[in-house]
């Protein structure tokens, strides 16, 4: 029986709270680095994705009109897109990096890339996509 004068206490121990910060820190070692991996590699993916789908609006644009859009935004106005995409590398509408027709044809937007610094995981470049 407990002495009156001792109150009944209740809570955690500095060791068990130590066993339990080092458990969740071991598990966060293990999981970080392969949830930013997976975080850059679905990045490219999009970019990649986005990459096709402009690429696919251009063509359709020149096939409908006979000549490339002068902007991104020309795309938006006849309703190719719904809105600009975003480069998922940079966060941004206006890092892309826009391609001149080459000679004989109309337009200012032929092609585009990412306007990203830096290079994929399988070591090329952004700017080369």
């Amino acid at each position: 029986m407990l002495h009156p004068d001792r109150r009944l206490c209740t809570g955690f121990t500095l060791i068990e709270l130590l066993v339990v910060l080092a458990i969740v820190s071991t598990l966060l070692l293990l999981v970080a680095p392969r949830y930013f991996q997976r975080v850059d590699m679905a990045q490219e993916a999009v970019l990649r994705d986005n990459l096709r789908t402009l690429r696919q609006v251009l063509d359709n644009f020149q096939g409908d009109h006979g000549r490339f859009p002068e902007s991104l935004q020309e795309l938006v106005d006849t309703r190719y897109l719904r809105a600009l995409p975003v480069d998922p590398l940079t966060g941004s509408t206006e890092t892309w990096t826009l391609l001149p027709p080459p000679d004989g044809l109309e337009g200012s937007v032929y092609d585009l890339r990412s306007g990203a610094a830096g290079s994929a995981k399988d070591g090329s470049l952004y700017a080369d996509w």
